[in-house]
């Protein structure tokens, strides 16, 4: 199933700053102009070569589950559905006794507006930092639009690789390693939200 219409970035940010986020104005206006092109299930120049893609979610949600499934991650799921934006939910989408990789690899894919909710706990889940992995990949290749959110952690913790963030590089497995850290350092680079857990 396609989207026929795009969430608008003022709906989105809407949603986030009616769920205690505080926005800064110039981050707004660089996620506007990241996003103002994407109309319609096709928003790529043909004759560029560069690859079409039909959207069957407007939102992807990368979140580490253990910290904000039943706090901030499900009041914006509540949020997006009040609003019509069809987000995938690995709760709802996800076939049962299908194998989670490729299934969650083909929504990112999918996706017009990929989330990353960047939590305490995010680079404990190898499944969270391979997610990352795609979605940057699909900003790349598809200029998928990328939001990051960094609740209960600070952006400069993901950018530096901190704490947790580098206690996954150190403990992770070595051909993913460099993959995760490119990944977090270019999502840590974007302009995104910031909320501490109240």
């Amino acid at each position: 199933m396609a989207c026929s219409s795009a969430p608008s970035l003022s709906v989105l940010a809407a949603l986030l700053l009616s769920l205690g986020i505080a926005l800064v104005l110039p981050q707004l206006v660089v996620c506007v102009a990241t996003m103002t092109h994407s109309k319609g299930p096709q928003n790529f120049d043909l004759s560029l070569s560069t690859p079409t893609l039909t959207y069957e979610y407007e939102v992807f949600v990368s979140f580490r589950g253990a910290d904000t499934r039943t706090s901030f991650t499900a009041y914006l799921f509540a949020a997006l559905d009040r609003k019509r934006i069809v987000a995938y939910r690995d709760d709802r989408n996800l076939l049962r006794g299908g194998e989670i990789g490729p299934e969650l690899l083909k929504a990112i894919e999918t996706s017009r507006i990929a989330v990353v909710v960047f939590s305490k706990s995010y680079a404990t889940s190898d499944w969270c930092l391979d997610e990352l992995v795609k979605i940057m990949e699909c900003k790349r290749v598809f200029n998928q639009s990328v939001l990051p959110i960094f609740y209960d952690v600070s952006q400069s913790v993901v950018l530096e690789q901190k704490g947790v963030f580098a206690e996954a590089l150190l403990n992770g497995p070595v051909d993913k390693v460099n993959n995760w850290r490119t990944a977090m350092t270019e999502a840590a680079n974007l302009a995104g939200f910031h909320l501490e857990h109240r």
